[in-house]
């Protein structure tokens, strides 16, 4: 059963989603069913996406969900450890990653403030394993001033995600300098109020060129210009 047919099948906890983030959610978390993964759930809300995530990852999954509301420690079940505290609290997260981390998985649907996004980005992404997955949700709240956004601000956590683009290119001419974010992160995906960084191994940027036609190797067939 696909991850869109579980949710429209649900008949537990409450699931509020947008439909355009399941492709997405299947793209980029197939690969760690029925591993032993831990994930991290910022924002736990009716508690149903906390049970959808364990029957989508399998027996060997843990899930963690934070939430700011006490009421929500009802939702612990099999597999479902839930903490009640503030995203933005370093000591908290650090607690966090002390009982149950690092998390392989890292979905922030949680209070969506800028301030709130990139705190946790900061704490929590550098932690998260070499082929672990963070995901941000509903970031459309960038571009709203009453969740410290606006088209262009400098507070606005899809304003840094466009510096963090550049990071991904360390090491080439002209090029910022290679940060730890730029050895860690192999890739960013952008959807529509939905941002993708995908960790992995880097083995190194190398360049080959086959066939019999390599007179030209060094010039480049778009300007006619040395590279």
């Amino acid at each position: 059963m696909s991850l869109w047919a579980d949710f429209l099948t649900n008949d537990q906890r409450s699931i509020h989603k947008w439909a355009h983030y399941f492709p997405a959610y299947e793209r980029h978390l197939e690969r760690f069913r029925n591993r032993s993964v831990a994930m991290l759930e910022i924002g736990v809300g009716g508690g149903g996406s906390s049970q959808m995530w364990r029957r989508f990852l399998g027996p060997f999954a843990q899930i963690v969900g934070i939430d700011c509301r006490p009421a929500c420690k009802e939702y612990e079940s099999d597999q479902i450890a839930i903490r009640i505290g503030d995203q933005e609290d370093p000591e908290f997260l650090s607690r966090l990653l002390t009982e149950f981390g690092p998390f392989d998985i890292v979905l922030d649907d949680g209070g969506h403030h800028m301030s709130q996004i990139a705190a946790t980005f900061n704490h929590l992404y550098p932690t998260v394993p070499v082929d672990g997955i963070y995901l941000v949700e509903d970031l459309h709240t960038a571009y709203l001033p009453a969740f410290g956004g606006g088209l262009g601000s400098p507070d606005s956590f899809v304003e840094k995600a466009k510096t963090l683009i550049d990071q991904l290119y360390a090491g080439q001419r002209g090029a910022p300098p290679v940060t730890d974010f730029g050895r860690s992160t192999l890739s960013m995906h952008f959807y529509d109020s939905l941002l993708v960084f995908e960790k992995g191994r880097h083995l190194g940027k190398r360049a080959f060129q086959t066939g019999a036609n390599t007179a030209h190797s060094n010039v480049s067939a778009y300007n006619c210009r040395p590279v």
